[in-house]
This record gives structure tokens, sequence and C-alpha cells, in this order.
């Protein structure tokens, strides 16, 4: 089983910047990708950024793209989530989600990012 817990989230202002952490423990060498959803009160959770473990490609949302920027660190088992520009509309419950090369997903508890007009 792999076991993701994420940090970062927290308040901050239109235009401001915050990044996100999350670190993978377990079964953490079968992870084939690894990313960032977020879910708003009364949507649906979203896909917001991913990046694949084998090559390195990076997949994001329209609405994020040229604002927020995925890494990754695979000899630590940690992805990164460095927000900028952030504005009203970005403010959700963000959740690391792990991937494994047979396609079975698990999520981290979710962490809250707000931002005030």
């Amino acid at each position: 089983q792999v076991q993701l817990v994420e940090s970062g989230g927290g308040l901050v202002q239109a235009g401001g910047s915050l990044r996100l952490s999350c670190i993978a423990s377990g079964s953490s060498r079968s992870i084939n990708a690894m990313g960032w959803y977020r879910q708003a009160p009364g949507k649906q959770r979203e896909l917001v950024a991913e990046v694949i473990t084998t090559g390195g490609s990076t997949n994001y949302a329209a609405s994020v793209k040229g604002r927020f920027t995925i890494s990754r660190d695979n000899a630590k088992n940690t992805v990164y989530l460095q927000m900028n520009s952030l504005k009203p509309e970005d403010t959700a419950v963000y959740y690391c989600r792990a991937v494994s090369f047979s396609g079975y997903p698990s999520w981290g508890q979710g962490t809250q990012v707000t931002v005030s007009s």
C-alpha cells in the first residue's frame, strides 16, 4: 500500500503563492504517476496537475497552466505543487494522488487552500 501525506496549504491573498508537498511511503516504488486534484464545495473533484514517474511528462488543467508547476523528487518519493498568482477561484481542498503501475489509486487526506480577495 501507498500512504500519502500532504502539507503546505493555508490562507493566502489573491496574487500570492503557496507550495504544496506530498510525501509517499509504503510501496512507493510501484508508483507510476503522482498528481494533485482539488475539490471546491458543491463541485466535482478535478485534476490540477500530474507527473509521470517514468519520463517525467506532466499534465495541467487549463485553468492553472502557466501559474502552477508540478515537480518531483523520486529519491524522496515527494511531489510538489508550486502555486503562483493565486486566485479566489483556486480555493479548494487539494488532494495528492498516486497511481500504481496496475492503475490502483491512493489518496492523501487533503489540505485546504483558501485564497482571499
